[in-house]
């Protein structure tokens, strides 16, 4: 969830949506956090806990969007769910030997447009999105997915978490007032939202935000 300039050895890539990254043991990175902050699922493990032959050759690899981004969104929820040591290591070799073998299309022009006009106003129909873009909406909506990793509705899903997120952390606005400035129809449909996209419920990370403040000082 959210953004970031990810720097590593291998050059320099904007990050934003289902996405994966592997650091082998001692390379170096620098990931500056855009304006809506982001959250990501770290596991860090030894090489022996996974076995050589699914280990990336490269010091670093960087899968954004596409099926790999999709498949890494599944990987998050296994993190979240309880699962045992065994069950995460064969997820983690499913992950990385089809990321690896797979291939990274670049996405077209028109799906990073599309991507802004969704960010700039998450209440968009497909359809709405499709005229804009002169293409049909069924294809319009299958073609994204296989770009980016995600569907239409689940990235407006995500941007309305990203910003109810900053302003659970940075103001101090009742929830249904945020749940509405966020996009969202009331607070109910924020809580359920929280849920599915973040596993956490919106006042499980207002409450993070005094831990943030600690972190600080």
């Amino acid at each position: 969830m959210g953004s970031y300039l990810n720097e590593t050895e291998v050059g320099e890539r904007y990050v934003s949506g289902p996405s994966a990254v592997f650091y082998r043991a001692g390379a170096r990175h620098r990931n500056t956090t855009a304006a809506v902050g982001f959250e990501q699922i770290e596991i860090e493990f030894d090489p022996a806990w996974l076995g050589c032959r699914w280990l990336p050759r490269m010091p670093v690899a960087l899968w954004i969007g596409g099926r790999v981004g999709s498949e890494a969104r599944h990987l998050a929820h296994i993190c979240q769910a309880e699962t045992s040591d065994a069950r995460l290591r064969e997820a983690v070799r499913e992950f990385l030997e089809r990321a690896i073998r797979g291939p990274k299309p670049e996405p077209a022009d028109w799906i990073a447009k599309l991507r802004q006009r969704l960010g700039e106003d998450t209440s968009l129909k497909i359809s709405e999105l499709a005229a804009g873009a002169h293409r049909h909406p069924s294809w319009v909506g299958s073609v994204y997915r296989q770009a980016t990793g995600e569907g239409l509705q689940e990235t407006a899903a995500r941007l309305r978490v990203e910003l109810a997120t900053r302003l659970l952390r940075e103001t101090g606005q009742e929830l249904s007032c945020i749940a509405l400035e966020a996009g969202f129809c009331d607070q109910s449909h924020m809580n359920r939202t929280f849920r599915r996209v973040l596993g956490r419920s919106p006042m499980a990370v207002r409450a993070e935000r005094q831990h943030f403040r600690q972190a600080v000082r």
